[in-house]
């Protein structure tokens, strides 16, 4: 019970600070630069999330950013070619991406440690290659000038403002970023901590014994593939609508190289990993921006060092208040 109450206290002190402590500062700063990338931060770690999911099952992904550009493309599409609202394209989206990672899945899940990660590294180039020569991605040129988000009414009472009429737009996007993450990382807590949970864990721990006790381990490799698939597209279709363009390139292998050590840097072994070495990762990059041409070095060096003291990420780092 004690326990209970100290994480609803934690989240509640949590859900303020992101929601109104922090965007007041920056607002009363001045600081809309340092706005974008908390923005950045919270999609990127739901798109990570995703990556992690499949850790769970005991495979390495290494192609979230084909989902992302799926889902981008996708929701882009149905809002510049067919003037779909873009609430509905988020979950048209996932959905899509969803149903091509089942199709992908049933062969390459199958598939085990580097085998797995080498086929799924090659999925985020097959995505690029494809949007790039398919005309309704427009090839190289991309799709550009993606209106923002408009407005959602229920009986003349305003649910979500139209974003083309906000005064900071910066700000409706930033609320858009954070509260998916919320409900993401919400869910994920969520399903890891179901029986379907603990089922998918079994199958990190051993599969062949997994299975002899019964356990569909096929059905399960392929909803957790699933899942992850859709919170990449759903990331990746709200990371267009803020920058109002896709391209071919706007996510590549190093993307989806990124996903994958959000993971590894927060931890494996816990679900609010992603979220955390997301923010170390991509504020780290920025913060040592001024090193010039020693950024990537002290960059690299860093987190080598980070991966040899902390092999479980930096959630394992025991602090003092922390029992």
């Amino acid at each position: 019970m004690a326990k209970n109450i100290k994480i609803a206290a934690g989240a509640g002190v949590f859900l303020f600070m992101i929601l109104a402590v922090v965007p007041w500062l920056l607002i009363k700063t001045g600081r809309g630069d340092l706005m974008s990338v908390l923005t950045s931060v919270a999609l990127l770690s739901v798109i990570s999330s995703g990556v992690w999911l499949t850790f769970f099952i005991g495979r390495i992904n290494i192609g979230q950013g084909a989902y992302a550009l799926m889902g981008g493309y996708v929701s882009a599409i149905l809002v510049v070619k067919y003037g779909v609202l873009f609430w509905w394209t988020l979950p048209l989206a996932g959905l899509f991406c969803a149903a091509a990672s089942v199709l992908i899945g049933l062969p390459i899940l199958r598939l085990r440690g580097v085998y797995f990660a080498m086929v799924t590294l090659t999925l985020t180039e097959v995505a690029r290659l494809l949007a790039q020569a398919l005309s309704i991605t427009n090839g190289p040129r991309g799709i550009t000038n993606i209106p923002p988000p408009g407005g959602v009414e229920f009986f003349g009472l305003t649910l979500i403002p139209d974003f083309a009429e906000l005064e900071n737009l910066r700000l409706g996007f930033y609320y858009l970023a954070v509260v998916l993450m919320i409900l993401c990382f919400a869910a994920m807590w969520r399903l890891v901590n179901s029986r379907l949970g603990f089922l998918c864990r079994s199958l990190q721990q051993n599969e062949e014994l997994a299975s002899s006790i019964g356990v569909n381990i096929g059905y399960l490799r392929v909803l957790a593939y699933a899942i992850s698939s859709f919170l990449g597209g759903v990331g990746g279709a709200v990371f267009a609508a803020i920058v109002q363009s896709i391209y071919p390139a706007t996510f590549q292998i190093q993307e989806s190289v990124n996903f994958m050590l959000y993971c590894f840097l927060g931890g494996l072994s816990y679900v609010f990993g992603p979220m955390l070495g997301t923010l170390v990762l991509y504020m780290g990059w920025d913060l040592l921006f001024k090193t010039g041409a020693y950024q990537l070095l002290i960059f690299s060096s860093t987190l080598i060092v980070l991966i040899l003291f902390l092999p479980n990420g930096l959630l394992s780092l025991r602090l003092p208040w922390r029992k």
